[in-house]
């Protein structure tokens, strides 16, 4: 087993240790396959992580082994590679690894990162997300396909509130997500409160194929809009990123012309180097148009205002929020005493 190689990656050399050690095993595939892929992938990866702080999902074993996720940039962490200062909701706060350059991503991947979680913020404003985040989630029961035809009348809606534009791609497993670039003046709350909305729509159009019941007990066999993905420091898999399964999948962007006919699995370490060959990034001119979440929010208004439909619950490790109902299960809650 060779000891370390030298990577050449957009003008730095980025160090490789223990370059043959098996990350996936099922596929084969080593620590140094990882990094080459990140350098295949280079320009696509940095634009969805540039300036943005970002966690690391480590499998410093590969998939079969210990993991962890780290939001604290490492200590050993260079100099050329900048940090972001953010706040979780516990009042707890931390620099985090904000990448802007290709050579950070390699450099993160010598220890054992497979998948980067980007905050839907930038460096600059840590506290006005810039990307709207949708994550359609198939329940047991639902499955791709499921989560595609839910994503068509997403578009529509997003569509129809606001001229909205969403950039589809897998998520590395059975889901799809859909992130809208918007103007950075909304509060983490406001935009959350924009999925919700998104969400209560898309429940009115496909009340038996999508849900945004935050209870799993609840949803039943339907695509799960996962509203509190929008919450402060909930991140998604950033597009490219590698998912930590046996068939070392990735998460792919998409063209909306194309989800009909794809599935997750035609996706992975193997073959996203070749698409982006041939195509290049395909949500490069993602960050062209910011939307205003203006009409989402209107929605939101109408909903409390016209139907009584306020808060949802945020998840567990969260503080009690304002206007926050019971975050108690449906089940466990008829079964306590009034």
């Amino acid at each position: 087993m060779a000891d370390a190689v030298e990577l050449e990656v957009a003008g730095r050399t980025v160090r490789l240790s223990s370059p043959d050690k098996v990350f996936f095993p099922e596929r084969g595939f080593t620590k140094l396959d990882l990094a080459r892929y990140y350098i295949a992938v280079g320009p696509g990866i940095l634009r969805a992580l540039r300036e943005r702080p970002t966690t690391l999902e480590r499998h410093p074993d590969g998939i079969e082994g210990e993991w962890f996720f780290q939001k604290r940039a490492p200590k050993s962490m260079p100099d050329w590679i900048p940090t972001a200062h953010i706040t979780f909701p516990s009042g707890r706060s931390a620099d985090e690894m904000c990448p802007t350059e290709q050579a950070a991503v390699v450099w993160a991947a010598q220890y054992g990162t497979l998948t980067f979680h980007p905050w839907p913020v930038r460096a600059g404003d840590v506290d006005h997300p810039d990307e709207l985040r949708i994550d359609l989630d198939p329940q047991p029961g639902t499955d791709f396909a499921d989560a595609v035809r839910a994503a068509h009348e997403l578009r529509s809606v997003l569509d129809e509130f606001g001229g909205l534009r969403g950039w589809p791609k897998t998520s590395g497993g059975r889901g799809l997500h859909v992130f809208v670039p918007i103007e950075p003046r909304w509060t983490f709350t406001q935009v959350r409160r924009a999925a919700i909305a998104v969400g209560r729509e898309m429940e009115r159009r496909m009340p038996e194929q999508v849900t945004i019941k935050w209870w799993k007990e609840e949803r039943g066999k339907r695509i799960f809009l996962d509203y509190n993905q929008t919450a402060r420091d909930r991140t998604i898999a950033s597009a490219y990123s590698v998912r930590p399964r046996p068939r070392a999948t990735v998460s792919a962007p998409l063209r909306w012309d194309e989800i009909d006919s794809v599935q997750p699995a035609d996706f992975d370490l193997a073959t996203m180097p070749g698409r982006f060959e041939e195509l290049g990034d395909v949500h490069a001119g993602m960050e062209e148009q910011a939307h205003s979440l203006e009409a989402l929010l209107e929605l939101a208004r109408r909903d409390e205002h016209d139907h009584g439909l306020g808060d949802l619950p945020y998840p567990p490790e969260y503080p009690k929020m304002p206007g926050e109902p019971k975050r108690v299960q449906p089940s466990r809650a008829r079964r306590e005493p009034s």
